[in-house]
């Protein structure tokens, strides 16, 4: 597939591995692991062991293929996250797509840390619940919700962020008296990114 804006890499849709056992914890076990988290992530908080995950990371970080995970929204800008599978260099990229536009920016990469300009709670809670069922892509706004919840850089969430994590933690398999646990490592990791100055320039505007 191609991705006019990302000239890099053999990009493959990758939706299909999100209902794989393994994909979540590939995906933000990492975030639970920080040096500020005392208790040691498991892959059972996300309902999937450590099986899982290493038969799914042979697809998930094969250099010939690179899965990209469509998150496409109704009426404003859509996600693009991409399993970047360079030889030394793997991570995963984040692009935007506006509407009126051709191609998609990359706004943010994560290698181990994340890096870029991100999202506010309400401009990720916009892209998730707003799916463009005319395009291809994730459409479950849970499952949306999670894909981009690495791009959050902002301190300013709502009592409620806790209890939207934990549904749609649920809702993706996880145990219920492990979501709560999971919901907690990955919001207090989020918690400790550098503040996302509402001066900035979004992203989403286009600028």
């Amino acid at each position: 597939m191609l991705i006019k804006g990302y000239d890099v890499g053999p990009l493959v849709p990758g939706e299909s591995l999100l209902g794989h056992p393994g994909f979540w914890s590939n995906y933000l076990l990492a975030m639970c692991s920080d040096g500020g988290c005392v208790e040691r992530p498991v892959p059972e908080w996300f309902g999937e062991d450590g099986a899982d995950i290493d038969a799914l990371s042979e697809v998930l970080f094969h250099p010939e293929h690179w899965p990209v995970f469509r998150v496409p929204a109704e009426g404003g800008p859509g996600a693009v996250v991409i399993y970047r599978n360079l030889d030394g260099d793997y991570g995963t990229d984040y692009l935007l797509t506006h509407p009126g536009r051709s191609y998609a920016e990359q706004i943010a990469s994560w290698d181990g840390d994340f890096s870029g300009a991100g999202l506010t709670w309400h401009e990720l809670i916009r892209i998730a619940d707003s799916p463009s069922l005319a395009d291809e892509g994730v459409q479950g706004t849970a499952t949306r919700f999670l894909l981009l919840l690495p791009l959050l850089t902002d301190l300013d969430v709502p009592e409620t962020a806790s209890a939207r994590l934990i549904a749609a933690l649920t809702t993706i398999g996880a145990p219920q008296d492990t979501a709560s646990t999971a919901a907690e490592h990955l919001l207090a990791h989020l918690a400790r990114r550098p503040w996302h100055d509402p001066t900035w320039t979004s992203p989403l505007s286009g600028s």
